[in-house]
Formats: C-alpha cells, structure tokens, sequence
C-alpha cells in the first residue's frame, strides 16, 4: 500500500467525485476569522463537522449496548457548535459525502487541536467502495465541559492505495453503512 498525495486527491475529487463538497486547499479562515482548517493537505483531506450532533446522556440509566442501542440515551442538538458534557461523548457526521475507490482503504485520525484539549475523534476506516457521509464519535476525556464546532476541521482522512483491487468491496457486501447521510447509530 502507498499513501495518495495531495495530487491524487484532488484528481479524485475532481474527476470522479470522490469528496463532495471539495476544497482543493487547505483553509484557514473564513468570514469570522481564524477557524480549525479543512481541505486539502499533503497527503489527507481534513474533514469539517455539519451542525448535527447526537450527544450522549444517560438520565435513563440505560446499558450501552451495540446490538440494541437506545435511541432515547441520545439528545439531538442542530447549531454552530456542540458541548459535550465531562467523560462523555456525542456523534456527528461530516459535512463531506465521500465515495471510495475499489483500490482504496482510509484511515482517519482527529485533528491535534482537538487531541491537545482531550477531546478524542474515532472513525472507522472507510473500505473500498464504501458511500456516504461519516459518521464521527468526539469522546471527552476530560472532567470539564467540551466544545465542537461544525463547519470546522475535526479529522484527517488518509487515503492508502492498494497494490492489486481486493475481490471482495464493502459495496459487494452489501455493507450495512453504506450510503448513510446521517448521523447514523449502530447497526447489526
């Protein structure tokens, strides 16, 4: 496997679609000001978060439970930013929808500015063939309340590419995530 450049992506992106909406730079400001970069980089795309949140709450005293989450542990929250109360988590999605090639895996990893705060960002890699919007998970590993903003960057998306297509894609399995547009909760 070989990490894409920034020429890559672009052309991807351009070309097939790959990302949607595209920045093919990095930026860094915007009408307000200074803000968390997205776009392109060296070798990544770095995502932006929408303005939908699911943020965890336990006033059910509800059991997490992959095979049978409860919908009711969750409030729904749609703004410009999200708070995330002590040791807890909330989902998200990006703004971006991504369509991923055959001969293509991704690896995501979140942003330092959100690292050095103690605010964790898990994605699942994105297999080949994969569509959709992602789904993101912003743990705060603190004891303090902590801040998210949507329309900012959260994450970094490398792309590797294979030495040879897989026989097998996550579209050719019928892959539960596939073409999801929201925040979506598990399945199984």
């Amino acid at each position: 496997m070989s990490v894409k450049s920034d020429t890559w992506i672009r052309r991807m992106a351009e070309e097939q679609g790959m990302i949607e909406p595209f920045e093919k730079d990095q930026v860094k400001e915007n009408d307000s000001g200074r803000i968390i970069s997205y776009g392109t980089s060296s070798y990544g795309y770095d995502v932006r978060c929408s303005d939908e949140f699911k943020i965890f709450t336990n006033v059910h005293s509800a059991t997490v439970d992959p095979k049978n989450f409860d919908m009711d542990s969750f409030v729904d929250v749609k703004g410009d930013h999200c708070i995330i109360p002590p040791n807890s988590f909330a989902l998200a999605r990006t703004v971006e929808l991504f369509r991923i090639p055959r001969d293509v895996l991704t690896v995501c990893l979140g942003k330092s500015t959100y690292a050095r705060c103690g605010i964790i960002v898990n994605v699942t890699p994105l297999e080949p063939e994969w569509e959709g919007h992602v789904t993101l998970e912003f743990s705060n590993t603190t004891t303090l309340p902590a801040k998210i903003y949507a329309n900012e960057g959260v994450a970094q998306v490398i792309f590797l590419g294979a030495d040879e297509i897989c026989e097998t894609s996550y579209k050719d399995r019928a892959g539960k995530y596939q073409g999801q547009t929201g925040v979506t909760l598990p399945k199984t």
